[in-house]
């Protein structure tokens, strides 16, 4: 047999390895990801990195033991040898009475639509290169711009193929471009950056660099001359492109592992309300060329649009096959491929409902208050939802922009938060959450 690395030979085998050393049941998957990268400081080349390289890994189980290993050797050999290793250790771990294959009525079943993830654009070292000179020169050419953090672009290309012992086998492949760049601005001894950046799954839809390098050098001047401001409650809002940092807890906190371990503040809010009312978070797998769209989840699992947050209630936990065992509910396609270790949980692509307000008018009606344009350093008991997170951006009183503020912090109760959550109307779409900017009213702002 000729065992071509990426091809479902080579899981074929390894599961009959498995088998052969005494496994019941097994998982194996290919990855492999092919990726070139450039990057550029003050206009002088810094790096070129080219990256080629795929493995395989096994989940082994035997009753209700199991292990998990990975290896870079996809020799025949290679893959005997992982087999009996993964299954030596099964035989040794402890018992887990929920570990097993997902039940293959919840598996994903072909046709699959075709989501249009991978492009055949292969950009030349040169491209890249060119495309990071442009953005980072956008951005040094920004009034008050003097120095740069550097400037990247990169290409890649991935695949992915997941097969059991039952019988299950599919394959993904796709593509990822990005472009991003860091100004520094500087007023004597003032200085301050910012960034901008984006990732595609096609080539040409990349935006145009020149565009983004700009963006991130008036981004960068807007901040010189920063102050700090007295501790106080007041509305805060959270600029769009970093609104997803408040959000990303909530993510967590419905997964179904910590929800089964009593470790997630929203465990017993199942079915009830969470956000404010009219609040809504859709998630959809099938968007075409979507950050985060997939035909099945890592465990092979059919995945399908849900709404995750419903006019602020909560509608659902994201599962994968083991704790929606411990729960006593049934998987929902949110696995996440373990990949050497066992399966974990993850989402596909999420699109909060946006408010009719926006940014201009959030701050208008506001008042006064703190836009947030940065944040950095969050804190979170995850038991409790006690959350606090510094941030940096812009004081605004009468309902305009007065000056940029750093050295402060935010805080509160998540609970609490997201239970009084108001949306904007300006999408970002830069990511796999597409999200307008959040303001919360009197919120807790730390300073001086």
């Amino acid at each position: 047999m000729a065992f071509d690395a990426d091809s479902p030979a080579a899981l074929a085998a390894l599961i009959d390895y498995a088998r052969q050393a005494g496994a019941e049941a097994c998982e194996a998957s290919f990855s492999a990801r092919e990726s070139i990268s450039a990057e550029v400081r003050m206009g002088v080349l810094e790096g070129m990195e080219r990256e080629e390289g795929g493995s395989v890994a096994l989940r082994a189980l035997i009753g209700k033991r199991q292990a998990a290993a990975s290896s870079t050797d996809l020799s025949p050999r290679g893959l005997k040898e992982l087999a009996e290793r993964t299954v030596a250790m099964a035989k040794a771990a402890p018992e887990d009475k929920f570990c097993g294959l997902l039940d293959e009525r919840f598996r994903a079943r072909p046709p699959y639509a075709d989501l249009d993830q991978s492009d055949t654009a292969r950009p030349s070292p040169q491209q890249l290169l060119d495309l990071s000179l442009a953005c980072e020169a956008a951005a040094l050419a920004a009034p008050g711009v003097e120095n740069s953090g550097g400037a990247g672009a990169s290409s890649s290309v991935s695949r992915f193929t997941y097969a059991t012992s039952d019988g299950f086998e599919a394959s993904d492949q796709s593509t990822s471009y990005g472009i991003g760049v860091q100004a520094i601005a500087g007023r004597g001894d003032d200085m301050e950056r910012d960034y901008e950046g984006r990732s595609k799954r096609f080539f040409a839809d990349l935006p145009q660099a020149d565009a983004l390098g700009r963006i991130a050098g008036e981004r960068a001047v807007r901040r010189l001359g920063s102050k700090k401001i007295e501790s106080q409650k007041a509305p805060v809002i959270f600029e769009n492109r970093v609104a997803s940092s408040i959000l990303s807890p909530f993510f967590s906190a419905i997964s179904g592992p910590s929800v089964a371990r009593g470790v997630s503040f929203l465990k017993d809010k199942l079915g009830g309300r969470v956000f404010a009312p009219g609040f809504r978070i859709h998630e959809d797998p099938f968007v075409k060329r979507g950050p985060a769209s997939r035909h099945f989840d890592g465990e092979g699992g059919a995945v399908k649009p849900m709404t995750l947050i419903d006019d602020g209630v909560l509608t659902a936990w994201m599962l994968n096959a083991a704790s929606a065992r411990q729960l006593g509910l049934e998987p929902n396609g949110h696995a996440s491929a373990g990949h050497g270790g066992p399966p974990g949980v993850s989402y596909a692509n999420l699109f909060v409902k946006p408010g009719t307000d926006d940014l201009a008018a959030l701050v208008r009606n506001a008042g006064k208050g703190v836009l947030v344009t940065d944040m950095f350093s969050p804190s979170l008991n995850m038991n409790t939802g006690d959350w606090s997170v510094g941030v940096s951006g812009f004081w605004f009183e009468s309902g305009e922009i007065a000056f940029p503020v750093s050295e402060i912090t935010v805080a509160g109760n998540l609970i609490d938060i997201f239970a009084r959550l108001r949306c904007g109307a300006d999408l970002d779409q830069r990511g796999s959450l597409e999200i307008p900017s959040l303001i919360v009213d009197d919120l807790a702002i730390g300073g001086v």
